[in-house]
């Protein structure tokens, strides 16, 4: 997984966590978008704002600070980093959301048609590894 977080000239005290379209593509699931998600702890997000006070933005009390394709959020619909990062797989320099949060983290956004798709996807590689075949 190619991510450089060296663009932000940030030094993280916890590993962020990869959620979105990136963790999709980790998984094996679809092509990700140009952008990067991110939750992180509230310490360095608390620092990110500090460093790009002008690149943040709020969405229904979600805040995110957006720089260099990166979209860095403190939460995700309340739920927040430590909540999130429950069984994520470690990588050198991030954590990739697990495969059951993401699941979680696309039903609460169903709504939106794109959001639905992935929820299918994600269900669909669950049932295929629970009974190890192809539907």
């Amino acid at each position: 997984m190619d991510i450089d977080l060296a663009k932000l000239n940030f030094s993280f005290t916890s590993k962020p966590l990869l959620i979105g379209g990136k963790a999709m593509d980790y998984y094996g699931l679809r092509k990700s978008g140009a952008d990067i998600d991110l939750v992180v702890s509230r310490q360095d997000h608390k620092g990110l704002i500090e460093k790009y006070p002008d690149n943040v933005k709020d969405i229904y009390g979600d805040i995110g600070v957006c720089e260099f394709g990166f979209e860095i959020w403190n939460q995700i619909c309340t739920f927040d980093y430590d909540y999130l990062k429950a069984g994520a797989n470690e990588e050198e320099d991030i954590l990739i959301i697990s495969l059951e949060k993401l699941l979680f983290l696309k039903a609460i956004a169903m709504n939106i048609p794109k959001n639905l798709k992935d929820l299918e996807l994600i269900v669909d590689l669950i049932l295929k590894k629970a009974y190890n075949k192809d539907w």
